[in-house]
């Protein structure tokens, strides 16, 4: 057998191009030698014959042995990776398991089974022993079938969990095999550097000097002394490290390990502070600015300056936890914001939109879409302040838009008087004829992504400016010029109001009757006739706009409504299902309602017994689902809208969504009420 496979073996490496070519070259060689010498003498024909017979015998014998050995290092080598191959998966500390194509196991290797132990899994479904094993099959499947034609993709890759360890997933569908490599170190060492990343937070007293003003310096300082003790005891307890850094400032440094534990706390200082000192008549509030995952620490503290900003502009008791590039987590916000603003803060506000009107060539003004009389009336007061400086203004307003019946009979009055038949500005007009040097003023709004016409904002973006009461979110206009959002405001209308204290004095330019009584009509909306979220700050505004004109008959007027609208909100009231305090209202995807009438039916829902949040869900158009959400200020629905893609107050928000239905919405909706329920259990 061994002489066959010799014999065979000889021809095979002539059968090489290289090989071949030498043979024949030594071939012509040796008989043109013989042939040579034949010619000299047939003495010396015959020496060199034989030395040539000898000389191939040579060779011939060489090359037999040189085959000999390839095949034999060959038959070893196969041999040996065959070996290693199977021991290898009865021995390396890999995890191996066979499956059929019902995706029932069939084997797995000594490995494997010594980390399952004593179960045997081999007959079960992979869905019964890991289902995200079963779904990486799946999803191996279904790429082998997607990149069938091309360079055939027969592996997937991904990572589990499985027996209190991490495995790196290899699935080759093919042969039907997983393999799991252990990764559980490198995983222990990622966490490890996961957790051990700094954050950095900033900390403000909300309302400090208003409460310590009044006091003695023994109280003052007792007071300082327990806000130090308890804040410093929780972030030690949460191994955050703290530091005053003023008499209402801290400054806090920690590891990602730290924050986790913190907000797996929510944030319970807040609570913990407010409660203890408004036991004591001295209530005290904390904003928090929470800035991670970057390597430069001066941007670090740059976002949590901005965190601690956010959390002010919403209103303050709360925190802000962000990166840089990602989306923003809130706590705390449960509480009605108290005053903070002083009219020493108006006048400087009045000031500097009197400058940077001064500046501009032309003014446009903007309330957010589909306006109600608080955007309006604020808009037409700012308007009323540019007229004041000389500056041609204009309240930008798409007039082809469906409108409320209140600002359709308020267009009508403006119409009427001289000084106002030409307030009104299309969005088109305002592409055409604005300047690198016109100004934009938002009103009532600070999301652009709901403003009158965001083809305009993106116009006039780089000369914005913001005028809101609304709790800021996260979408805010990049860089504005000049920011007054006061969330302690009852409306946008009584901070324009206050504007107007420190504007020239020139009756003859000042309001008129109409623009007084939009601006009031906007607050007794905005406070449901003052009774919701009102100060001094608020009845000041309102004696104000009284004494330079605004008529309450022609509030009422405005404010009446059309048979329909009245039809329509006790149509939706009659849809009402109240489950544990939340009221909830789904209206046929079929209809569209009027947001007004919808924000009327929720703040109705608040009059029912044990009601302490309303939401209604109509379709405000072909393409969009309006939310409007309500609490008696016990719960907070901003942070529920804001999950949604929304904002507002606290016992006042609302959310638009594209592209899904009423139920879909009211399905989302459900799932958020859920998981919070669920939360505080």
């Amino acid at each position: 057998m061994k002489q066959e496979q010799k014999k065979l073996s000889m021809p095979k490496l002539f059968q090489t191009r290289g090989i071949g070519w030498i043979a024949i070259l030594v071939s012509l060689i040796a008989l043109l030698g013989t042939i040579l010498a034949f010619n000299m003498s047939w003495l010396i024909g015959v020496i060199w014959l034989v030395l040539v017979f000898i000389a191939l015998m040579f060779i011939f014998k060489t090359l037999r042995e040189m085959s000999e050995d390839t095949a034999h290092y060959l038959t070893n080598l196969s041999y040996r990776i065959k070996r290693s191959g199977e021991e290898s998966a009865l021995q390396m500390p890999v995890a191996l398991i066979l499956y059929n194509e019902n995706h029932a196991i069939n084997w797995v290797n000594p490995y494997m089974q010594s980390l399952l132990g004593d179960e045997i899994i081999i007959g079960q479904n992979l869905a019964d022993v890991c289902e995200a094993m079963e779904q990486a099959v799946e999803t191996a499947i279904e790429s082998a079938e997607t990149n069938e034609g091309e360079d055939e993709v027969t592996t997937h890759k991904t990572r589990l969990a499985f027996k209190d360890r991490y495995f790196e997933v290899t699935v080759q569908t093919d042969i039907q095999v997983i393999y799991l490599y252990d990764v559980t170190e490198n995983e222990a060492i990622k966490q490890n550097y996961e957790d051990h990343r700094l954050f950095i937070g900033l900390v403000s007293v909300d309302n400090y000097d208003e409460v310590t003003e009044s006091m003695s310096d023994a109280n003052a300082s007792t007071l300082r002394t327990f806000l130090t003790r308890s804040f410093t005891n929780w972030m030690d307890a949460h191994q955050i490290y703290t530091r005053r850094t003023a008499v209402d400032r801290f400054m806090i440094i920690g590891y990602d390990e730290g924050l986790k534990q913190a907000e797996s706390d929510k944030f319970s200082i807040l609570d913990d502070i407010r409660e203890a000192t408004s036991a004591q008549n001295m209530p005290l509030t904390l904003s928090i600015g929470i800035a991670y995952h970057e390597l430069s620490i001066n941007r670090l503290a740059e976002n949590a300056q901005s965190n601690l900003d956010l959390a002010l502009g919403r209103g303050g008791d709360q925190v802000v936890v962000k990166a840089e590039d990602g989306e923003a987590r809130f706590y705390g916000g449960n509480t009605n914001p108290m005053v903070k603003r002083t009219r020493v803060r108006a006048r400087v506000i009045s000031q500097a939109l009197s400058d940077l009107i001064s500046q501009a060539d032309q003014v446009f003004i903007m309330g957010h879409s589909k306006p109600d009389m608080d955007s309006f009336g604020a808009a037409l007061g700012v308007r009323r302040i540019a007229q004041m400086h000389d500056k041609p203004s204009w309240v930008v307003y798409d007039t082809t838009q469906p409108a409320h019946s209140d600002i359709k009979k308020l267009l009508v009055e403006l119409s009427g008087e001289s000084r106002n038949e030409n307030a009104v500005i299309m969005p088109d007009e305002v592409l055409n004829q604005a300047t690198e040097h016109s100004l934009l003023i938002m009103v009532d709004h600070s999301k652009p992504s709901i403003t009158e016409s965001e083809p305009v904002y993106q116009r006039l973006r780089e000369r914005v400016i913001v005028i809101d009461h609304h709790r800021r979110g996260e979408e805010f206009p990049e860089e504005p010029q000049l920011v007054y959002v006061e969330s302690y405001a009852s409306s946008s209308s009584e901070l324009v109001s206050e504007l107007f204290e420190y504007q020239p004095n020139n009756r003859a330019r000042g309001l008129t009757r109409v623009e007084a009584t939009a601006m009031l009509a906007g607050i007794q909306v905005d406070t449901k006739s003052f009774t919701l979220r009102t100060g001094t700050r608020t009845f000041d505004a309102a004696s104000y706009l009284r004494s330079v004109g605004a008529d309450g008959t022609l509030i009422q007027d405005l404010m009446k409504e059309s048979v329909e609208a009245t039809r329509d909100r006790s149509r939706l009231i009659e849809q009402v299902k109240v489950n544990n305090g939340v009221a909830i209202v789904v209206g046929e995807d079929t209809m569209t309602y009027d947001p007004v009438v919808a924000a009327q039916a929720a703040d109705s829902l608040l009059q029912l017994i044990d009601v302490k949040r309303s939401f209604v869900i109509t379709r405000r158009d072909e393409e969009t689902i309006a939310i409007s959400a309500r609490s008696d200020g016990t719960e907070n629905v901003q942070i529920v809208m804001e999950q949604m893609g929304g904002g507002g107050h606290l016992s006042n928000a609302a959310t638009q969504l594209k592209e899904i239905t009423t139920d879909q919405a009211h399905a989302q909706l459900q799932a958020i009420l859920d998981e919070q329920a669920e939360t505080e259990e």
